[in-house]
């Protein structure tokens, strides 16, 4: 029952870890995955910057709304031109052009659809670091327990070393014997001391991601175990990736442009007023004496001669052809990258599980070679080879367990929706 805890407990930090930052996840995971993911998302820079991206994409939806600007104008006559009712002073004007009926509605679609394709490179983004953070976890995972392992090993040394001592003494065992156990003793520490240097460095690498400070302590879990069961290819598909839903909206963009561009190609309405303050004629009574003028103004504008707009709408389809052959090139490549994933997965597995049958079967030469020890007929350079070999199995098969986990984070980087 333990075990299946254990289990489910890591399938659910991988399920989680590989995209969905931001999720708030429970306790189960041992210092957190979740956290780690939330803090990344709420402090890493480039998400942010992706965020104020998808901000401005949708500040430029509120700018599509706007007319054109207003026209004020302003004339003095310097030879005033003289009517019957009086002489003209001056001229004063106010023009509004207006968009063709639809315009700005389609004007506002384009930019809505601009602001849906950035919020899926938002999300891809997001994707990513979460990706970016479970491998740095599962690396810092790995160098601990290899660490573990090391530190087990020198405390099984030293009771070898403690062992030989005696059997010097009892003249059972050479000092050779127990010079060997000792420089084998050092080789361990020194590979200790490397990986210890090393969790330095991947520490650095996962706060750079939350953007903290790269001395800051990070506590892992110290187990992991594979689950039972996998999913295979026929269950898992990339059709809902990011990446080309990303495609669909600049497809559907590239139509709102072309809508756009096909109300944009109809005349245009201008509205305006015209005043002109005229003087009134002295010594004369007549009707209309010094009447102002007032003059409403109504214009169109018609792109008669101008092919630009049958240049866009040739443009926009060639577009978007253009968008539907990377989209297909795109999910060729993540299904290629998902089927290696899978492989990478299941070889980890089988490499986990030849690593299990050898560490049995090297505990078992071992366990043989110490029951010698009660005849005083014990070799401690094959005891040392016995040794040798464990770690080597027991290191083999944590790399099986990182490489694992990172192959399934990436295949759950590349279906989960």
């Amino acid at each position: 029952m333990k075990s299946k805890k254990h289990i489910n407990r890591g399938l659910f930090c991988l399920r989680m870890a590989s995209f969905l930052a931001g999720v708030s996840l429970q306790s189960v995971c041992a210092q957190n995955l979740g956290e780690f993911l939330e803090m990344a998302e709420a402090n890493n820079p480039k998400v942010q910057a992706y965020k104020l991206r998808y901000d401005i994409a949708g500040e430029k939806v509120s700018e599509a709304t706007t007319l054109p600007d207003t026209e004020f104008g302003a004339g003095i006559f310097v030879s005033e031109p003289e009517t019957r009712t009086g002489a003209q002073k001056a001229r004063f004007s106010v023009r509004q052009m207006l968009p063709w009926f639809g315009t700005i509605t389609a004007r506002e679609n384009y930019a809505e659809s601009l602001a849906d394709a950035e919020y899926v490179e938002l999300s891809l983004t997001r994707r990513q670091l979460a990706l970016d953070v479970a491998r740095a976890y599962y690396s810092l995972y790995s160098n601990q327990a290899r660490q573990g392992v090391l530190e087990e090993n020198r405390v099984l040394l030293k009771s070898y070393e403690e062992q030989a001592l005696t059997a010097v003494e009892v003249g059972k065992a050479t000092v050779v014997s127990v010079l060997r156990i000792q420089i084998r003793e050092n080789e361990l520490r020194e590979k200790s001391e490397a990986l210890q240097q090393e969790f330095r460095a991947l520490q650095a690498s996962l706060n750079a991601l939350l953007n903290r400070e790269s001395g800051v302590a990070v506590t892992i879990t110290d187990s992991l175990r594979l689950p039972d069961k996998d999913a295979g290819p026929e269950e898992l598909s990339v059709a809902l990736h990011p990446e080309l839903l990303k495609f669909d909206k600049l497809y559907e963009s590239v139509q709102q442009a072309e809508a756009l561009n096909q109300k944009e190609s109809a005349p245009r309405l201008g509205v305006g007023l015209d005043y002109i303050p005229v003087q009134e004629r002295a010594g004369m009574t007549m009707n209309d004496n010094g009447k102002d003028i007032v003059m409403p103004m109504l214009s169109l504008s018609v792109p008669v001669f101008n092919s630009t707009y049958g240049s866009r709408t040739r443009q926009n389809s060639l577009r978007q052809k253009e968008l539907a052959a990377m989209k297909a090139e795109r999910a060729n490549a993540l299904q290629s990258m998902l089927h290696q994933a899978i492989a990478a997965r299941n070889a980890a597995r089988i490499h986990y599980d030849a690593q299990e049958l050898n560490l049995r079967q090297a505990r078992s030469a071992e366990e043989l070679l110490l029951r010698n020890y009660e005849t005083g007929t014990l070799d401690y350079d094959e005891l040392l080879e016995i040794q040798e070999l464990q770690l080597k199995f027991e290191m083999q098969q944590i790399e099986a367990v990182e490489a694992y986990y990172n192959q399934a984070a990436r295949i759950n980087y590349l279906v989960s929706s």
